[in-house]
């Protein structure tokens, strides 16, 4: 079974990122090279991301359909674009960003893509430690 951070970092992450690197390259019209030093990956990946070879594009499409994920996603772009680095603000936007997806339980939505025998008392008690919020103990 898939824990949360896992399937943040597995795939939540790199869809972000993808949407990220393209809306950079296409509504700011910023080079693939600058783009991986705002990001903090490869130019390769910069590139993989916005032809859309990584990245999973069902959940591309997922966050983009959500109307608060895709509003911090674009406020992220527009910090980025303006700083051409990550700033305290809008690494602390991308993190709020993440936690969002966790509180708002989308994904868990991710996690029965990824996994269709997910036990349910254990599905339960995870969505139990998502909505307490960080810094929850068992």
């Amino acid at each position: 079974m898939l824990l949360p951070a896992e399937i943040e970092s597995k795939t939540l992450i790199p869809a972000l990122r993808a949407i990220l690197a393209k809306t950079l390259a296409e509504k700011h019209k910023i080079r693939e090279d600058e783009i991986s030093k705002m990001l903090g990956v490869t130019q390769a990946a910069v590139s993989n991301y916005i032809r859309g070879t990584r990245g999973d594009p069902e959940l591309i499409k997922k966050l983009l359909t959500e109307n608060q994920v895709s509003e911090m996603i674009y406020e992220i772009s527009d910090d980025l674009s303006s700083d051409r680095a990550y700033s305290p603000s809008s690494l602390s936007k991308f993190i709020g960003l993440c936690n969002y997806i966790k509180s708002s339980l989308l994904i868990c939505d991710i996690h029965h893509n990824l996994e269709s025998d997910i036990d349910e008392a254990v599905c339960k008690e995870c969505e139990n430690m998502l909505l307490k919020g960080p810094g929850s103990v068992y």
